[in-house]
């Protein structure tokens, strides 16, 4: 089968490819001309460089394809970074999706967030059917990943065999920017996290958001969204295991939630403004950690099938890949 992939450089892309490769599947990989490649040196895969924004490019790269994979997002959490998050998460989304329509595909699996879904009140789990209003959820990420799925779902009901995923917060190799929580490993392995705020995350190896992509695939339901996760943990439970893997000290200390929030505003309102080097600490993400983002994944293990990898081997092999790429 031949498969087009956007977003195939990246975190979860490229584990994505690796994954269809194995499955025997014949990758078509989009990347944009300055894309650094390196997670994908040594494939085995036929690499496209063009826009998200170069339909006729897209539609080109498209032609023989069964399947589509959209991945590809700009993943920030900084205000200045604004404009592009909506011009790729949107704009993007929105062009792959003009597409595929001429393209005669038999699925496209496109990859929202649980930054789309928001969280649930009071602490609870939030599912496939919490849907947090527009202008509560937190930041332009969380914002154009909301707006790029209702595209989605908007393409599906008009005949586009569309099927959405939700990607929690995957750990793992590849990490190569890294992510946000793929900065939180790397700060403990270089000793500057001497204390954690009060907050949870659901952790999920990015190997089986990859197999859930493939899954959702052969078995979503068109128009249905599917929760990728597997974890519900505290960040210091997430600390504590990281302690255990590497046998560095965890913090043991909590400070407030106002003083990442006072940091932030400082760090990237000012400070990087004025010296010009990215902010070490954005106010969203900031804002973000007082929520605890707690999700259940029963409906893609029901439906879909989707096995997990336990969050200690995830964790473990994202500690190694970061040492032995010199992150730490």
């Amino acid at each position: 089968m031949q498969v087009f992939v956007t977003g195939a450089t990246g975190f979860i892309g490229a584990n994505l490819v690796r994954a269809l490769l194995t499955n025997g599947a014949k990758v078509r990989a989009l990347a944009r001309p300055q894309s650094d490649t390196a997670n994908l040196a040594g494939l085995n895969l036929d690499i496209v460089y063009a826009s998200l924004e170069d339909e006729t490019a897209l539609l080109k790269a498209m032609q023989g394809c069964e399947w589509i994979f959209h991945v590809a997002a700009h993943y920030s959490l900084m205000a200045r970074d604004a404009a592009s998050i909506y011009r790729t998460n949107v704009d993007g989304t929105r062009n792959v999706l003009r597409a595929a329509r001429l393209a005669n595909i038999k699925r496209l699996v496109h990859t929202s967030s649980v930054a789309a879904i928001g969280v649930a009140a009071n602490g609870s789990l939030a599912n496939e059917q919490t849907q947090t209003n527009l202008k509560d959820l937190i930041g332009d990420y969380k914002k154009s990943k909301y707006l790029s799925e209702a595209l989605a779902r908007q393409a599906a009901s008009e005949g586009l065999p569309v099927v959405i995923v939700n990607p929690s917060t995957p750990i793992g190799p590849y990490d190569r920017k890294p992510t946000p929580t793929g900065d939180i490993i790397v700060r403990f392995l270089r000793r500057k996290m001497p204390f954690y705020v009060n907050t949870g995350l659901n952790l999920v190896h990015v190997a089986d958001v990859a197999q859930g992509h493939i899954l959702a695939a052969e078995r979503g339901r068109i128009g249905e969204r599917y929760i990728l996760g597997n974890c519900n943990v505290t960040l210091k439970e997430m600390l504590d295991l990281l302690s255990s893997i590497t046998g560095l000290p965890a913090p043991t200390k909590a400070i407030p939630h106002w003083i990442p929030i006072a940091v932030g505003y400082l760090d990237e309102m000012l400070l990087s403004r004025i010296t010009g080097r990215p902010p070490q600490v954005s106010v969203s993400a900031a804002k973000m950690s007082k929520q605890y983002m707690y999700y259940s994944t029963e409906k893609a293990k029901y439906e879909l099938g989707l096995q997990n990898t336990p969050i200690e081997q995830a964790l473990k092999e994202a500690v190694d890949w970061f040492v032995e790429n010199r992150y730490a």
